[in-house]
């Protein structure tokens, strides 16, 4: 799974499990939302709509063609069934944001995304994340197999037969 949509998944499961009480400043949610808006967020979040609407297909539809047909017309790309969910998914994610930054960080945070070099980072995080992921696993497995070697030698060392 991406870094992304563990991002939002892990970000949807804080707000559920509750976030602070209080309520952020009209000022820091429009910074939030803006910086909401340059990370893309409801953009991945629609892209990981079909796999959910495709999950729930069968489900709904029950293998009868009829429901098959009515189901695909109301979930096409474009329908409205989910964008109560997608609005409210962005307003949670901008006022967990609010309540984590200050106005001056959000607006610090969404100047960097919104230059070139954020928007190659954001480009890039999933791709960067798995590769690095990879080498952290190529790297423990080496360390494993020769921390191994160097125990078994000195256990041998002190007479023990392995």
């Amino acid at each position: 799974m991406s870094r992304r949509l563990l991002t939002i998944a892990g970000t949807l499961l804080f707000l559920v499990c509750g976030a602070s009480a209080q309520a952020p400043s009209p000022e820091a949610m429009s910074a939030a939302r803006k910086l909401v808006v340059t990370l893309k967020i409801a953009d991945q979040y629609r892209a990981l709509l079909p796999q959910l609407l495709l999950k729930l297909r069968p489900v709904v539809a029950q293998d009868r063609p009829e429901i098959e047909r009515d189901y695909d017309a109301m979930t096409a790309p474009g329908a409205e069934i989910y964008t109560p969910f997608l609005n409210g998914m962005i307003d949670q994610i901008a006022a967990l944001y609010a309540q984590t930054f200050t106005v001056d960080e959000l607006r610090q945070i969404e100047a960097f995304y919104a230059q070139p070099a954020g928007r190659k980072f954001l480009e890039k995080s999933d791709a960067l994340a798995q590769a690095s992921a990879q080498i952290g696993q190529d790297v423990s497995q080496k360390a494993a197999d020769d921390l191994k070697q160097r125990l078994l030698e000195a256990l041998r060392q002190k007479g023990h037969k392995l």
